[in-house]
């Protein structure tokens, strides 16, 4: 934990212990030293992190991020050309609170570092950020869709400064060193975690601290308030004498090594309208190896995340699934939270009804069966696609419907330079796409892929690339796109399809 220093003078000075005392001087000393390293900590900090023991606490999506030393541990992010880099903490049902953490930029001249409030997504939240402009900036990030609330010039903005986040109702207040930045209305949703993010740029984060704001709920998971420093007799200690305790905080996470999905023989249910409500996790269970399914599969609504060997990057990828759906299986009323690594695969025909991903991570989920393959996703959702969500490898059939899905690039791919190629078919029908950064679908057109998409509610957006046709290719070369829009051909819809909100 780095030393309380006064709000305008954000330096990382470190206080030293003066050695060659006598008795009586090294006992004071010693008791001085316990008084300062295990204070008492605040029963309304609900999280805080020095970095000390590791950054377990954070799930990571884009960007190479490490805790390394510079004068004590932090938490650092050192790949300068990732476009957006953030690690997450906290809970998605926390309103109305605080964070602060300090930011050092390393590499800030093409991008911004920053601290995030009320993340929702991965690409949606608050967001106060040291700029390339030598200014702190307030920001609302929806997507693709960056707007400034304000901003204030910053000295040197590559040493350590303490950003400030405040969230309140509607109200979003950002603070540099103590002083205010900008305040402004915002409209994202009123909960989400808080996170640490870099866009082409490298940083290093530290003493990060969450507390409760008045006007609403703010907490479902109350950080212990335990000290992480320990006091000894020798007087000689050169750690930073911290003027708050850091809080472990209680991990809300089940240490459940190996989820067990609970399998039914019910007939399947209902699927969800593209408007439901999201639904509220009933437990947590940590991913470390992918999950086998056969026959059906229902969830119960349970959060999976990974964890281990699948809790790395969000968006790296290659990575292992969560799931991994047989031939025919099918997989209900589940939840992936973040990190979703490669969320799902289908090795053949599969069906997925009201799943949920809270984040996505390299992709939703991949559908690898054969040309005769039948895949149906009905109900649910998605929220935070950098790129795609639904990638299509195999051959065979995707259907799409009564789904909902926001801050993303595009909601569906046929594989542009597979290495085996196949005519594919995607229907889309009544879906709700909010704040898309790309385009709907993307096809093929010259291996004989379709899109027939009715029922599509696009928010946030007056106009959108509904489908987009592609030139493919089996040599892993980047596809060529030839065209847009309606055909009757490849992309099979109606302007009427399409209601723009």
């Amino acid at each position: 934990m780095r030393h309380a220093m006064p709000s305008a003078t954000p330096s990382r000075r470190r206080r030293r212990l003066v050695v060659g005392l006598g008795a009586a001087g090294a006992a004071g000393a010693v008791t001085a030293l316990v008084a300062i390293l295990v204070p008492s900590a605040s029963a309304a900090t609900l999280f805080s992190d020095d970095f000390e023991s590791g950054a377990s606490n954070w799930s990571k999506s884009g960007g190479t991020w490490s805790v390394v030393s510079d004068g004590s541990k932090v938490y650092q992010q050192a790949k300068a050309d990732s476009e957006l880099a953030r690690v997450f903490a906290g809970e998605t049902s926390w309103t109305n609170y605080s964070v602060e953490a300090k930011v050092k930029g390393l590499d800030l001249s093409k991008g911004l570092a920053g601290v995030a409030a009320r993340a929702s997504g991965s690409s949606t939240m608050y967001r106060l950020a040291l700029t390339s402009a030598g200014k702190a900036e307030l920001q609302v990030v929806k997507g693709s869709t960056i707007t400034s609330l304000g901003s204030a010039a910053v000295g040197n903005p590559t040493s350590w400064h303490t950003l400030k986040v405040d969230v309140s109702g509607n109200t979003v207040t950002g603070w540099v060193d103590g002083a205010k930045v900008a305040s402004g209305t915002g409209s994202l949703a009123g909960a989400g975690r808080i996170g640490l993010i870099t866009s082409y740029a490298s940083a290093e984060f530290d003493d990060v601290a969450v507390n409760p704001l008045g006007g609403g709920s703010a907490t479902s998971a109350t950080a212990t308030p335990t000290a992480t420093k320990t006091a000894t007799a020798t007087p000689t200690a050169t750690k930073t004498a911290t003027a708050s305790a850091t809080a472990t905080p209680t991990a809300t996470k089940t240490a459940t090594a190996t989820p067990t999905a609970t399998k039914t023989a019910t007939a399947t249910p209902t699927a969800t309208s593209s408007s439901a409500a999201w639904p509220k996790a009933t437990s947590e269970k940590p991913v470390t190896a992918t999950i086998p399914v056969s026959g059906t599969v229902d969830g119960g609504n349970a959060r999976y995340f990974g964890s281990g060997a699948l809790g790395g990057d969000g968006q790296a990828e290659g990575q292992d699934p969560l799931f991994k759906l047989a031939d025919g299986a099918v997989l209900k009323n589940v939840i992936l939270g973040a990190p979703a690594a490669d969320g799902i695969h289908c090795s053949g025909s599969c069906t997925l009804i009201n799943v949920w991903w809270e984040n996505v991570g390299e992709d939703a989920a991949t559908f690898k069966g054969g040309a005769s393959a039948t895949y149906t996703i009905d109900g649910g959702g998605a929220k935070g696609a950098d790129d795609k969500v639904f990638q299509h490898n195999g051959g065979g059939t995707l259907t799409i419907k009564n789904f909902q899905v926001s801050d993303f690039g595009k909601l569906y791919r046929s594989c542009g330079n597979c290495s085996t190629q196949h005519k594919r078919a995607v229907v889309v029908q009544n879906v709700v796409a909010t704040a898309p950064a790309g385009s709907l679908v993307g096809i093929n057109a010259n291996f004989g892929d379709t899109a027939r998409i009715s029922g599509v509610t696009v928010v946030g957006k007056k106009s959108l690339d509904i489908c987009v046709k592609f030139t493919g290719n089996d040599s892993g070369k980047e596809p060529t796109k030839i065209g847009t829009g309606p055909d009757g051909v490849n992309c099979i819809y109606n302007e009427s399809d399409i209601t723009f909100k």
